[in-house]
């Protein structure tokens, strides 16, 4: 049985439905990102967690215990949960020490046990040597280590997190991110993590839940969503992808945009129409023509940018339709060039959505 449960969570402001129906079980000591753009419902779906805000519809389970229904919610700090925010929320007049020490002083344990217990998380989150110092005194990849000790030192049920890393830069970010991950495997926490970084969540999650307009998308590990995208929104929002809409030629082809594609995987769409997703890094292109029958289209180079460990081109079909190319750096093919493009069948998603 799954340890968090949301069973038909529906949330409502005004007229607005930003949480539509949500339906999603969280096995314990899973950690699972709320994947999507902004204004998905993700954040709304983790404050409802969290006990910020109250339902409208469907119910909120934690090991099988109800503690969110409509018009009535288990206060949070009645929750045992911990959050981390955007913010990171720390105590400006405090150390280091004293607001990871918070929350356990509110539990009223004995001092020589928070001592014990604040200095062995410290330790863990490389926070040892800081421990007297202020927030403002620290970086901003300390102080989300900080916000993360306090979190994790007063052993949560569950362990929220809101954008955690959106104020960090790009070489913080991998660099928190993948501490995130290693706590992770070291305490085995239930984790809900919202991000619309989808290399974060590429990065941290065992599995990834897909929003868009307040329902889930699509939910599976990281590798079933980048590979096996289930809709044409999936596909483009997990990675970059090419998307081909034509009509179903029969035998797993779909003819579109004057190019006749076999699909190795996917589902085809019932009315006949059906979109084709193919991954920028998996077209092939060259100079000279591919001996294939299908899978096949010739273009013009309109740029090529070198990015150090790859080129990215932007090709034009002959329909007018643009095609979007990563290929190694030994490939060097100006623009204004004509080339040859194959899509390989065994990349070749059909899309039924």
């Amino acid at each position: 049985m799954a340890f968090l449960e949301l069973a038909n969570l529906t949330k409502r402001y005004g007229a607005a439905v930003v949480v539509n129906g949500v339906n999603l079980a969280i096995d314990q000591g899973k950690l699972v990102c709320l994947l999507g753009p902004s204004g998905c419902g993700k954040t709304t779906t983790l404050r409802l967690i969290a006990g910020f805000a109250v339902p409208d519809g469907g119910e909120i389970r934690v090991g099988s215990r109800v503690i969110s229904k409509a018009g009535a919610a288990k206060p949070p700090e009645r929750r045992n949960m911990s959050m981390i925010f955007q913010s990171y929320a720390l105590w400006p007049h405090m150390t280091v020490f004293e607001n990871v020490a918070y929350g356990l002083r509110l539990r009223r344990l004995a001092e020589a046990d928070i001592t014990k217990q604040v200095g062995a998380i410290l330790d863990v989150t490389k926070l040892g040597a800081l421990a007297q110092r202020y927030p403002g005194e620290l970086s901003g990849g300390q102080q989300q280590r900080v916000s993360l000790a306090r979190a994790l030192v007063v052993k949560p049920q569950i362990l929220l997190l809101d954008e955690p890393l959106s104020n960090l830069d790009a070489n913080l970010r991998e660099e928190i991110r993948f501490e995130i991950r290693s706590l992770h495997d070291q305490y085995r926490y239930t984790t809900v993590y919202v991000t619309h970084d989808q290399t974060e969540a590429m990065t941290t999650a065992d599995v990834i839940v897909v929003m868009n307009q307040g329902a889930i998308d699509q939910i599976g590990s990281p590798e079933d969503i980048y590979k096996r995208p289930l809709s044409e929104f999936v596909a483009r929002f997990i990675g970059g992808t090419n998307i081909f809409r034509g009509a179903n030629a029969g035998n797993d082809h779909v003819s579109a945009d004057g190019v006749v594609l076999q699909c190795g995987s996917g589902e085809f769409g019932p009315s006949g129409e059906t979109a084709v997703s193919i991954r920028h890094h998996d077209v092939k292109l060259s100079e000279t023509q591919p001996d294939f029958t299908s899978n096949v289209a010739s273009a013009m180079v309109e740029r090529q940018i070198y990015l150090g460990s790859h080129r990215d081109y932007l090709v034009r079909l002959q329909t007018g339709a643009t095609v979007r190319v990563v290929s190694d750096v030994a490939v060097d093919i100006p623009a204004g060039r004509q080339v040859w493009l194959y899509f390989p069948p065994e990349h070749c998603r059909a899309l039924a959505r």
